[in-house]
């Protein structure tokens, strides 16, 4: 095709779709109702804004996390196939860092929305909030984050203070971020 066609073409294509009845709907489908957007809304913020009621600790997450977790993450947390879970502390700055929820994630309430979201892997989204803040709470012990009897919920999750929580990205080096207080996500 020559180049005279192919931009006679784009002017005629663009044309086609700057017309209202390139506006017009399709006919298919319906608009989301208020209650199907709210089943895909689940995020969970930094500083724990969308945590779900419900409540899990140490003890329960020990016994799903051998169900649900440790064919992928190891018996410990340590790894293999997928990734390790435990460790890491102290090489983020060094030639081969070890990323894990311990080491290098800053705020508990990501790994609760992860979680949430993606596990178990052959069945994502299927753990009750329960169960989600009870994995939570064993991983977190397993990094020695949290103590043995440790019980999680929306008012305490937000709370843990992770180790690389100031080291992640402060400061913020974009020049339209301010920086934010200090106790604030991202502060």
């Amino acid at each position: 095709m020559s180049p005279e066609r192919i931009s006679l073409l784009a002017v005629l294509l663009a044309a086609a779709a700057a017309t209202p009845a390139a506006a017009a709907p399709l006919g298919l489908g319906r608009p989301a109702s208020i209650n199907e957007i709210a089943g895909w809304d689940i995020d969970v913020r930094a500083d724990g804004r969308g945590l779900p009621p419900g409540r899990g600790g140490v003890r329960e997450g020990r016994d799903l996390y051998a169900e649900k977790c440790a064919a992928c993450h190891g018996a410990h947390g340590e790894g293999k196939p997928m990734d390790a879970l435990v460790g890491g502390a102290g090489t983020l700055a060094s030639a081969t860092p070890v990323r894990t929820v311990g080491s290098y994630w800053p705020y508990a309430t990501t790994l609760f929305d992860f979680i949430r979201r993606a596990m178990p892997f052959n069945a994502p989204q299927s753990l009750t909030p329960n169960q989600v803040y009870a994995v939570s709470a064993y991983v977190l012990y397993l990094n020695g984050i949290l103590p043995q009897d440790a019980v999680l919920d929306a008012k305490t999750l937000p709370k843990v203070r992770m180790p690389n929580r100031n080291g992640f990205t402060a400061p913020d080096p974009r020049p339209d971020v301010k920086p934010q207080p200090a106790g604030t996500p991202g502060g």
